[in-house]
């Protein structure tokens, strides 16, 4: 039997709006009724690498507004259905009532009869169908941010949506007290400074929480210390969409790439620490021998690893080697934009994703058009961006990218998997040829509780590496990270067991962070 169910809105939306296509759509029906229960079709396509998470909460935010539109039209045929069938009732009731007068049935035939008002009805039922309710397949909304290009095509964009919430005005003093606070946690060398509604002030030093003072201060002092952070646009943003990610300045302390959400006891807000100064690789505790993977001019390497675990300065700190030992046109794509890397023997762009660009696919579209040697993506979010990064790769360019994977082999699992299975041969291909290397790193917090230091899983992509890529045997590649020092290949766990033999790592953090604790005993 054919199926006949009919397509959910949030379906039809996505291809009115361009963010899929009718093949895409279908595919994803498809997957959605071979699972066993009633998967969400809004989650399903971001699984699949259709589209983005912000893309979503504007599908989200599109469908909440159509079906508000529906049942305002609803009500208005409603009202206007029943006062056409009131009318003639109405006019019924005088013309009796002017009969009865002129037959003489109680008074002057001149004097005007008041109309009987008619008996109570009920409400006649509207003539359209009644909106749906939102089903099974579409997701609740979600306060994201939402993708410019959606926005655009739509002409109902996240641009004129109602804010979410409204915050509170800071005063001077305000902005102070969050200058003093950032200040004070760089002072005692806190990656992280965490200011939550309703919970003690707290700062992250080695990789753990601490808090920073006694007491807890007030929910409404935070929201206006978090907002005076922010300029008219960036408050306008957080109070439409509910989150925004930002970098914030404070002279003579320092960059902070911060976060800022909406919960249900207020306002919070997460300041992570960026130095004036892009990092090198010795500032950063890592092997010199990195610098090798900066050399490529055509291909890409990935620095990939869990949130937290210093990807983005890992890169800077390769950027920065290339700034200064290449003569070449640098093009970064970040959201937001990091460290700061002035021009120096090369030619250096930095964009930021909705600032200068509408996405990182956008950008990385017209990057191909800006006689770029190196660029570099601040994170491969969404098959669209990995796809073309790929495309970069290949025509030429050398790409550095971060990734957010846990070894070298999930990062090669993930790319081939973020598209769909037809095309996972082409791609397998691809790789093999553009992929260059992957640096999956880790930071463990040092024994003697003075910060952290790095673990490093290298992968080089050799012709053998590239040859089981190309034949689907990725889980091959582990024999290959074990035996291929000579090559500059490195297993996260034996990095790990390094560390505890040296004293540098506890046991007990390095089980935490160990593939296998079996290589912690050898």
């Amino acid at each position: 039997m054919a199926n006949t169910r009919p397509t959910p809105l949030l379906g039809r939306l996505a291809v009115h709006l361009k963010m899929i296509d009718m093949d895409q759509l279908s595919e994803a029906l498809r997957e959605q009724g071979q699972v066993g229960v009633e998967k969400n079709l809004g989650e399903l396509l971001v699984e699949l690498g259709f589209i983005s998470r912000p893309q979503l909460a504007q599908l989200v935010a599109t469908q909440r507004q159509v079906l508000e539109k529906h049942r305002a039209k609803q009500a208005t045929a409603a009202d206007v259905d029943t006062a056409d069938r009131m009318r003639p009732i109405a006019r019924e009731e005088v013309a009796t009532g002017r009969a009865e007068a002129a037959s003489g049935g109680g008074g002057s035939p001149e004097a005007p009869v008041p109309a009987r008002s008619p008996s109570p009805r009920p409400a006649p039922a509207a003539t359209e169908p009644a909106a749906p309710a939102p089903s099974a397949n579409a997701v609740s909304p979600r306060p994201e941010r939402a993708s410019p290009d959606v926005a655009s095509e739509s002409g109902s964009g996240a641009e004129t949506a109602p804010a979410l919430v409204r915050l509170s005005e800071p005063s001077p003093e305000d902005r102070a007290a969050m200058e003093g606070l950032l200040r004070r946690a760089v002072e005692l060398g806190a990656s992280d400074v965490h200011l939550h509604a309703g919970a003690p002030l707290r700062v992250r030093v080695g990789g753990r929480l601490t808090a920073l003072e006694e007491g807890v201060p007030e929910p409404e002092r935070i929201e206006r210390m978090l907002v005076a952070a922010l300029t008219p646009d960036e408050r306008a943003k957080l109070e439409r969409h509910g989150e925004l990610d930002l970098c914030h300045s404070v002279a003579g302390v320092g960059r902070f790439r911060a976060n800022l959400y909406c919960q249900q006891r207020g306002l919070d807000g997460v300041f992570r620490h960026i130095s004036e100064q892009p990092p090198s690789l010795e500032n950063l505790g890592l092997p010199p021998d990195l610098a090798r993977y900066t050399t490529y001019h055509q291909g890409m390497v990935l620095v990939t690893g869990p949130t937290g675990c210093g990807k983005s300065s890992t890169l800077a700190a390769l950027v920065n080697l290339i700034n200064e030992e290449r003569r070449e046109h640098i093009l970064t794509i970040e959201d937001p934009i990091e460290y700061l890397h002035p021009s120096k023997r090369c030619l250096v762009n930095q964009r930021c994703v909705h600032a200068h660009t509408g996405s990182f696919a956008r950008a990385l579209r017209a990057a191909l058009r800006e006689d770029p040697d190196v660029i570099v993506i601040g994170e491969l979010r969404d098959l669209e961006t990995i796809s073309l990064a790929l495309s970069a790769a290949e025509t030429g360019h050398f790409v550095l990218a971060t990734l957010h994977t846990n070894n070298a082999i999930r990062t090669i699992n993930r790319l081939i998997g973020s598209y769909p299975a037809d095309q996972q041969e082409q791609i397998r291909t691809m790789i093999s040829e553009s992929l260059r290397a992957v640096l999956s790193q880790r930071l463990l917090p040092r024994a003697d509780g003075r910060g952290r230091v790095p673990a490093l899983e290298t992968l080089v992509v050799t012709k053998a590496v590239g040859n089981l890529i190309r034949e689907n045997k990725t889980f091959q590649i582990q024999s290959i990270l074990q035996t291929g020092a000579s090559q500059g290949m490195k297993l996260l766990d034996h990095e790990i067991r390094a560390h505890v033999q040296n004293g540098t790592v506890s046991r007990e953090d390095a089980l935490r962070h160990c593939e296998d604790p079996k290589t912690l005993a050898a």
